[in-house]
């Protein structure tokens, strides 16, 4: 199944998509009562999937879309690809201890203000560094405290793409203090839709996305990194990283960090433009031009700049709709 929330209220309004995202129907309830009861409520809405892919419905527009949970009771994000987290921590003069390969970086962001997938990114002051982080994650069921990998596996309901704002340079000073991400990590986007792992066919391992991420920087190729390499820690490991102390409730999100690939030589990885998979994110191309020429050169994003993040399968299809943001500098009054 493929389902929005179309703007509606504080929490949307559920609407069952078609697969070719043209059509959709509507649930008459919000994903957060789905995933509340999702046995109770599956049946329905495999209905409407089956009369939507027949042809029913409505036409469907992601320009209505909220991000498919416009709220959610959490937002844990990970750091799965360690290849990215090893360029950012090198790029602000930072060591990344060797048991970042063998144990999940996570933070908790903010949860109450979800961008959606059209909304501009609206910041009062462009130097503190704006830029953009493509990832994949997944909507949990209930999910017990100590859950095993098995558990945490069967609580993935639903798969999605993100935008993960970050505040480049309020990040060393915030991380200074010794209490993680606050300030430097603004609300976050959704994809439109996001879509049960049985939507993705073999592209999903149970654990992993094997499909590239494609990004997009004011309209020109920037990203094409492959979801499902080089990712350390499966989704399953970082739902029952999060789930180690704590039961998760339902509809908790689970970012997978920026996508990020290294180069078949084991080298950080190069741009598009000279045949390598390019970037997720702008802090990643800024670290590839400091080893290369010594200083940066690709600006954070600045007033007017664009940024879409979109995964087609392997028929050309878009799989989850697009991410098309624009930042718009608006100075607090």
């Amino acid at each position: 199944m493929k389902l929005a929330s179309i703007n509606s209220g504080r929490d949307g309004a559920l609407v069952v998509v078609s697969t070719d995202l043209r059509r959709c129907l509507a649930a008459g309830m919000t994903l957060q009562q789905v995933l509340d009861d999702w046995e109770r409520y599956k049946p329905a809405l495999e209905s409407l999937a089956v009369r939507v892919n027949a042809g029913e419905g409505e036409p469907f527009d992601q320009g209505a879309c909220a991000s498919p949970l416009p709220r959610a009771y959490q937002w844990a994000d990970g750091s799965a690809y360690v290849n990215h987290v090893e360029l950012v921590r090198r790029a602000r003069g930072a060591q990344m201890p060797e048991t970042f390969w063998t144990d999940p970086l996570m933070y908790q962001g903010g949860s109450d203000t979800f961008l959606g997938p059209r909304q501009d990114v609206v910041m009062h002051d462009a130097a503190w560094g704006i830029d953009f982080e493509g990832e994949v994650a997944v909507i949990t069921a209930d999910v017990p405290m100590g859950a095993s990998l098995a558990e945490a596996r069967s609580a993935i309901r639903l798969v999605m793409l993100v935008n993960d704002v970050s505040l480049r340079n309020l990040i060393p000073g915030e991380l200074a203090k010794g209490f993680g991400f606050f300030q430097s990590k603004p609300s976050s986007a959704f994809s439109p839709v996001c879509v049960t792992p049985d939507e993705l066919g073999d592209a999903w391992d149970g654990g992993r996305l094997h499909l590239p991420l494609e990004v997009a920087f004011n309209g020109q190729p920037f990203g094409r990194a492959n979801a499902g390499e080089d990712m350390t820690f499966d989704f399953p490991t970082l739902v029952a990283h999060a789930a180690r102390t704590r039961p998760l409730a339902a509809g908790t999100i689970v970012g997978s960090g920026t996508v990020s690939n290294r180069d078949a030589d084991g080298s950080p990885g190069k741009p598009l433009a000279a045949g390598g998979l390019g970037y997720s994110c702008i802090a990643e191309i800024r670290m590839i031009e400091t080893i290369a020429d010594g200083q940066p050169s690709t600006a954070f994003m600045r007033d007017g700049d664009s940024v879409r993040i979109e995964m087609h399968d392997r028929e050309g299809q878009s799989v989850f709709g697009a991410i098309e943001q624009t930042v718009v500098i608006r100075p607090r009054e």
